[in-house]
Order: structure tokens, then sequence, then C-alpha cells
């Protein structure tokens, strides 16, 4: 399996690409970034096979220059370009690209990609040497069986939400490891139109799920992002958000009454000119309490 990172400013264009490699059973998307620095976060913490890069993400080329920054790893990742013309096509296979892909494309065009990419996957070993202490530690009669077990693990399909945690996992453990981490600002960053703006935390009211995208409610309007919400829960939960439902997460600091509806059910409503109402799912409403220390 070939775990393979998605760089692209467009999420339309990212939940094409994978509708494109859904069938392909050889790739695995495991990870998306919308700019160079989210992407070389995820390349820090995971070893990626396949990229799959815009050549202008957010200025002219700056996807050749994401790529250039992985020259030099012992294991180079197949890489896939994307463009909307052949302008950049030279430089691309000078970087020894595996694809340059005018795109979109007709599923048959993709189909040529994905068979350069079964090429490439001939030749990329993904196995790990099995390390002097664990072979140590390892019992003689069945160290076979043993040694085989991870593989099994990665060939496991994983859920949206398990892949999710998997990536924070993974981030987590990067960032901690670095010496000299940059303090978080409270601020989200949200990317629209061409333009990053900053979002302070304490300005969002509740963030709701849409498939693989969340929108993020203020007072002001609502703004659709490429984060998906267990991602969120997982950055936000330290400042007073609090996942209601499996839809939706929510500012605490903006609810003002928990309801008590017919049938068991509960719901949280906001101050404001507009009131707004989230449910509470069954599962969540313990949890809530001992927030609340209710």
């Amino acid at each position: 399996m070939l775990p393979t990172l998605l760089v692209h400013p467009a999420p339309e264009i990212r939940a094409q690409l994978r509708e494109f490699f859904e069938p392909v059973d050889f790739v695995r998307i495991v990870g998306e970034a919308v700019h160079v620095d989210e992407a070389l976060e995820l390349l820090s913490a995971i070893e990626y096979a396949v990229l799959v890069v815009a050549v202008s993400i957010k200025e002219p080329r700056d996807g050749f220059e994401l790529t250039r920054r992985l020259r030099g790893r012992t294991k180079q990742p197949a890489l896939i370009f994307l463009a909307d013309n052949e302008a950049d096509a030279f430089t691309a296979f000078e970087l020894d690209a595996t694809d340059y892909l005018i795109f979109p494309c007709t599923p048959e065009r993709f189909a040529r990609s994905v068979a350069r990419l079964e090429h490439f996957k001939m030749h990329f070993n993904l196995a790990q040497e099995p390390s002097t202490q664990w072979q140590e530690q390892t019992d003689q009669t069945s160290t076979d069986a043993e040694q085989e077990e991870p593989e099994q693990t990665l060939r496991l399909p994983l859920e949206e939400e398990e892949q999710d945690q998997f990536l924070h996992a993974l981030r987590q453990a990067w960032e901690l490891t670095e010496k000299f981490r940059p303090a978080e600002i409270e601020k989200l960053a949200i990317t629209s139109g061409g333009r990053t703006m900053l979002l302070p935390y304490n300005e969002i009211i509740f963030i709701e799920a849409s498939e693989d995208y969340t929108y993020v409610h203020t007072a002001s309007g609502k703004h659709l992002t490429s984060y998906r919400l267990k991602i969120l829960e997982a950055r936000l939960r330290p400042h007073n958000f609090f996942r209601a439902h499996r839809k939706f997460l929510v500012n605490l600091d903006m609810v003002t009454e928990i309801a008590s509806l017919p049938g068991s059910n509960f719901m949280l409503r906001t101050a404001g000119r507009t009131r707004i109402e989230i449910p509470i799912s069954r599962r969540r409403l313990g949890e809530l309490k001992q927030v609340l220390g209710l």
C-alpha cells in the first residue's frame, strides 16, 4: 500500500482526486494539505510514498519548491504534478516527476498515471528492517509470525475518523520532539478566494461537519474549510470547545442555555440576535455535565 498525500488549495480538486484513487487498491490517501507549510508538517511526520501536488499552491511554481525541499531523502516519493497547462512540464520532469497531469483530466489519462505508480510501487520498499532489539526480544520459534504482524496492521482498512486520529497522533509526536516549538496563536487559518484569514477562536460560535469539510460559523457568517471535525476537535478542545454531536463542535463560552426537549432530548442555545440551537447526542450528555460541573 502506498500512503499518499494530496497538496492542492482547491477542495473540489482534492475531492475529485480521491474519487479517481478510490478504486486503486495499492494507493491510500492518508493526508491532504492546502499550502506548503501544512504539507511539510505532514511530510515530517509520515513517510509518504506518493505526493500529488499542484504546481502552483499559493504562489506560482511553489509546488516545485516544496518538492525540492524533499531532495536528499533516502526514499524519494513518487511525484505527480498537477497543472492547468504544459508550461512547466520540463521543470517537473527535471525533478524526476513520475507524471505531469493537465488537470482536470479524463479517467483514461488518469489511468496512465496509475500505471506509472504501479511500476514505481515495485521499487518502493515500505517494509522497515527489524531492529536488533526487536530480534533479541522475539522468541525464535515465532519470529516470522510476529514480524508479519505490523504488515497486517498496515493493510487493515481505516475509517476516516481513525485516519484523522492517526495523523493527529503523529503530528503531536513530531511537534513534541521539536526543541524550539513556536507558541500556538489562538486563531484558525482559513483560506478562501486566494487569501488566508486568521479567525480568533473566541469569534467562533460553532463548527459544523459537512462530508470531508467543515463550516466554521461566526456572528458575521460561515466559512468553508478543508479541516475535518475530528482534527478541529483535538485542536480546540483545550480552548473550551465541546463535541456536542457527531456533526457539531460548539464554543461553550457562547452557550447560554441547555434546553430540555420532549423525548429526553437536549439542546444547547447561544445568545445573540439570532439564537442558535445545537443538538446534544445522548452519549455526550454525561461528558458535558462533567465539563460544566453539573
